[in-house]
C-alpha cells in the first residue's frame, strides 16, 4: 500500500468522524467504562453495575444521576467491538443525517422513555407477585435502547419501497422476543424503536438514500469534422483545397 493510499484513508476517517462527532465520543466513553469493567474485581464490578444502574432502587434515589449514567456502561465488555460497529453503521449515519442535536434528541428521548416505561412495567409485574421484590435491584445499564430508538428514524432514510422491507425486518427484530416471552427489557427496545418511528418530524427536508444508485448517461465522443486548412498567404492552395507548392515553370529562351 503506498502512502498516498495511507493519507487518504487516514483523511477519510477523519471526515467521517468529523461529520459524527457525538456517536464518536459516546463510543469513547463506552470503551473507557469497559475497561473499567474489564479490569476491576469481582466486587467492584458488582457494585459499578449496581450503583449506574437505572433499576427501581436507583431511581427512587437518584432519578437524573441513574438515568444519565447507565447509557455510558455496558455489562458484557466483550461486546464492545459489536457495539462499535453498530454505532458505525446505526448512530453515524443518523447522525450525519440529521444533525448531531436532532440525533441526541432521538437518541435522550428513546433511551429515557424506554427505561421509565420498562422500570414501570417490572414495578407492575413486582406489585402483582408476577416477578420477585429483588428485581428492584436488576442490573438495567446499557446503549440498546437509545440504539432501538436510531434504528426507527433511520428507517426514513431508505427509500420507498425497500423503507417498508426495512421497516418490517426491524419490528420483527424487537417484536418477536416480546411476544415470545420477554423480558422488561424487550418492552424497553420495542418502546424506543417506536418512539423513533414517531419522531419522524425530525427528518423533515433530509434526502433518502439514492439508491439503486442512479447511472450517468452515456456520452457518445464524436470526433470533430475535419477542418479544411487555412492556407497560408505565402503558399498558393491547389485545386483540391490542400497547400501545395508553386509551380515553377520552364525557362523561356529569349530570341
Amino acid at each position: 500500500m503506498s502512502l498516498d493510499a495511507i493519507r487518504a484513508g487516514i483523511h477519510g476517517i477523519r471526515g467521517w468522524v468529523r461529520t459524527s462527532p457525538g456517536t464518536h465520543i459516546w463510543l469513547l466513553i463506552i470503551g473507557i467504562t469497559s475497561l473499567v469493567v474489564a479490569s476491576a474485581s469481582e466486587g467492584l464490578e458488582t457494585f459499578l453495575l449496581h450503583r449506574t444502574s437505572s433499576n427501581i432502587h436507583e431511581l427512587n434515589k437518584h432519578p437524573l444521576q441513574s438515568l444519565l449514567i447507565s447509557g455510558f456502561w455496558i455489562a458484557n465488555p466483550s461486546s464492545f467491538a459489536l457495539y462499535a460497529v453498530l454505532f458505525e453503521v446505526v448512530h453515524a449515519n443518523v447522525e450525519r443525517w440529521i444533525g448531531t442535536w436532532r440525533w441526541l434528541c432521538t437518541v435522550a428521548v428513546a433511551h429515557v422513555a424506554a427505561t421509565l416505561i420498562s422500570q414501570e412495567v417490572l414495578l407492575l409485574a413486582i406489585q402483582s407477585h408476577s416477578a420477585p421484590r429483588s428485581m428492584k435491584h436488576v442490573v438495567d445499564i446499557g446503549v440498546s435502547y437509545g440504539l432501538a430508538g436510531a434504528v426507527g428514524i433511520l428507517t426514513y432514510r431508505v427509500p420507498r419501497p425497500w423503507r417498508w422491507l426495512c421497516l418490517a425486518g426491524a419490528v420483527a427484530f424487537f417484536a418477536v422476543p416480546l411476544l415470545t416471552g420477554g423480558t422488561f427489557t424487550d418492552v424497553g427496545h420495542a418502546i424506543a424503536l417506536g418512539l423513533g418511528l414517531a419522531l419522524w418530524p425530525l427528518t423533515w427536508g433530509r434526502p433518502t438514500w439514492d439508491w439503486p444508485p442512479r447511472r450517468l448517461p452515456s456520452r457518445s465522443f464524436k470526433r470533430p469534422p475535419e477542418q479544411p486548412p487555412v492556407p497560408s498567404p505565402d503558399r498558393p492552395v491547389s485545386r483540391t483545397g490542400a497547400p501545395g507548392r508553386p509551380r515553377s515553370r520552364p525557362p523561356r529562351s529569349r530570341r
